[in-house]
C-alpha cells in the first residue's frame, strides 16, 4: 500500500510553518491564517544530480570586475549601490497604488533604449493593459512583454532572447506547475522565488520581483523570500499623496536604510535630486512648535522638520500621537522634559510627527522634538535658520551622534545659521557662515533656544 504523502501547514500572512492545523499562527497571531500545503514539492529545477562541489581557498578565487548596470535613474542607482548587479534579484514592495509597476516599467525603457533586451512579465495584466498602462512614460515600446502565469515556460523564452533585465510582476501571480500548491500560496511563492534566483544567477540576468504587502504593510508570503533575493526595497508613501519614499531595507551589493524621493505626476514617477529642499517645503518661519533636524538616512544628510502641537485634554488620559516618529521616543522625551527641565505637559494632548511622511528612526531627533514640544508649550517660535540634533539620556544630558560634520555642512548648504548640538560632538572648527552652540543638558538646550 503506498504511503500517503506528507504535508505541512503555511501561514498564508507570514509563513509560519506547523505540522499541524493552527487556528492562532504563533509568529504573527493571525487566525484562521493556515493552509495545507505539500511537505516538498515535486519540481526539479535539474534533470541530472548536480556534480559534487569542489572546496577553493579564498585567496585562490579570482575577482572580475564585472561593470554594474545603470539604470539612467541616478537617485536609483545610488540608492542601490552605484547600479544593478547583473545576477541579482531586487524585491520590491509597497502597498497597491504606490507606483511600484511604473517605476519599474519606467527603469525599463530606460535600459532598452541603451542595453536592451528587457523583459516585463506580468502575471495580472494581459499585454493590451500594460501598453495602456505604460502610454504615458512616452517611451516604453522597446520593452518586451510576456503575460503569463506559468513561470518555467516564460522564463525559457525569456532565457532564448537573452534578456538583460526582468521584471516579474507580481511573484504572487505566477506557479510552477510542479508545485501542487495554489497561486500566491506559501509553497507557490517559496519555489517560484528558487527558480527566479536560480534563473537569474545561471544567466546573469538582473529581476526585479514586485511583492504584494499584507494588511500589516509586511511583504507577503515566507520569510525565506526576503532572505532569498540579494536586495529588498521598500515604497512608503500614501497611495493618494504626491510623494514616494523608495528605502533600502536590505543589499548584499550596498547600504541599506538607504533613500529614494520620487514625485507623482501625470508623466509617472520623477526623482527628486535635493530631499532636503523637498522636505523643507511650506515650512512656516513664524509658527510654534517646529524645529529642523539635520537627520541622516543611510549615507546622506537630509533636513527635516519636527512639528509637535499641545492641546487641551477632552478625556481624563491625555493622548499621546506620534506620526513618522517612534511613539516611545515621543514618551522618553516627554518625561525627560517634565522631570528634567520642568516642562509641565502631563494634563495636555501631544501631537508630534514629521513633515513630509519620512520616517525618523534615528535618536539624534531627540532635542528637536524637545524644541519643538517646549515651542509649542510656549507658543512661541524658534529662530527659523535654527538646527539640533543630539540623542535625550533618561538624566536629561544630551548625547552625542555620529556624522556631526555632515548633518552641518548640510545646513550650510540650505541657508541655515545656527545649530544646536551636543557637546561631545561639537565640530573642531565650525562651518562657515554657522553658529554653533554646544550643550551638554535638555534645559540648557531650550533657554539657548530661546535667547536667539
Amino acid at each position: 500500500m503506498a504511503k500517503a504523502a506528507k504535508t505541512i501547514f503555511f501561514c498564508s500572512s507570514c509563513g509560519f510553518e506547523s505540522l499541524r492545523w493552527l487556528g492562532r499562527c504563533p509568529g504573527c497571531e493571525g487566525w484562521n491564517t493556515f493552509a495545507e500545503a505539500p511537505a516538498a514539492s515535486q519540481m526539479r529545477h535539474t534533470a541530472e544530480r548536480a556534480p559534487a562541489p569542489s572546496l577553493v581557498a579564498l585567496r585562490d578565487i579570482e575577482i572580475g570586475d564585472e561593470e554594474r548596470i545603470s539604470t539612467g535613474m541616478r537617485e536609483f542607482d545610488n540608492l542601490l549601490g552605484g547600479g544593478v548587479v547583473p545576477g541579482s534579484v531586487i524585491l520590491v514592495g509597497g502597498e497597491p497604488g504606490v507606483g511600484k509597476s511604473t517605476l519599474l516599467l519606467d527603469v525599463l525603457a530606460r535600459l532598452a533604449r541603451r542595453a536592451g533586451p528587457v523583459v516585463y512579465l506580468s502575471g495580472e495584466e494581459s499585454a493590451a493593459q500594460t501598453k495602456l498602462r505604460a502610454a504615458r512614460l512616452g517611451s516604453a515600446d522597446d520593452v518586451l512583454v510576456v503575460a503569463a502565469s506559468s513561470l518555467a515556460p516564460a522564463l525559457d523564452e525569456i532565457e532564448r532572447a537573452g534578456a538583460r533585465m526582468l521584471v516579474v510582476d507580481s511573484i504572487q501571480t505566477v506557479y510552477l506547475e510542479g508545485c501542487e500548491s495554489g497561486i500566491g500560496s506559501v509553497a507557490q511563492v517559496r519555489e517560484c522565488a528558487q527558480a527566479l534566483q536560480h534563473f537569474a544567477k545561471r544567466t546573469g540576468c538582473a529581476t526585479f520581483v514586485v511583492g504584494h504587502v499584507t494588511k500589516d504593510g509586511a511583504i507577503a508570503g515566507p520569510r525565506l523570500l526576503e532572505h532569498l533575493v540579494d536586495t529588498v526595497l521598500y515604497f512608503e508613501g500614501d497611495g493618494a499623496a504626491g510623494l514616494r519614499v523608495l528605502r533600502s531595507y536590505k543589499n548584499r551589493f550596498g547600504s541599506v536604510d538607504e533613500i529614494c524621493v520620487f514625485t507623482m505626476g501625470a508623466e509617472g514617477l520623477r526623482e527628486i535630486a535635493e530631499p532636503s529642499k523637498r522636505f523643507l517645503e511650506g515650512r512656516s518661519t513664524h509658527a510654534s512648535g517646529s524645529c529642523v533636524v539635520p537627520g541622516i538616512v543611510g549615507s546622506r544628510p537630509i533636513l527635516l522638520e519636527v512639528q509637535a502641537l499641545l492641546a487641551g485634554a477632552a478625556y481624563g488620559t491625555p493622548r499621546r500621537l506620534a506620526s513618522s516618529l517612534d511613539a516611545n521616543r515621543l514618551a522618553i522625551v516627554l518625561a525627560v522634559l517634565e522631570k528634567r527641565a520642568g516642562l509641565l505637559v502631563g494634563g495636555q494632548d501631544v501631537y508630534a510627527s514629521v513633515a513630509g511622511g519620512l520616517r525618523v528612526n534615528e535618536p539624534a531627533a531627540d532635542v528637536a522634538l524637545a524644541l519643538a514640544i517646549a515651542s509649542a508649550h510656549r507658543n512661541r517660535a524658534l529662530p527659523h535658520d535654527l538646527v539640533a540634533f543630539g540623542e535625550l539620556g533618561l538624566s536629561g544630558e544630551v548625547r552625542a551622534v555620529g556624522q556631526s560634520e555632515r548633518r552641518l555642512a548640510e545646513a550650510v548648504r540650505l541657508g541655515f545659521h545656527t545649530a544646536i548640538v551636543p557637546h561631545a560632538a561639537r565640530p573642531a572648527a565650525a562651518p562657515k557662515g554657522l553658529h554653533v552652540i554646544p550643550i551638554d543638558e535638555v534645559g540648557r538646550a531650550i533657554a539657548a533656544a530661546f535667547e536667539l
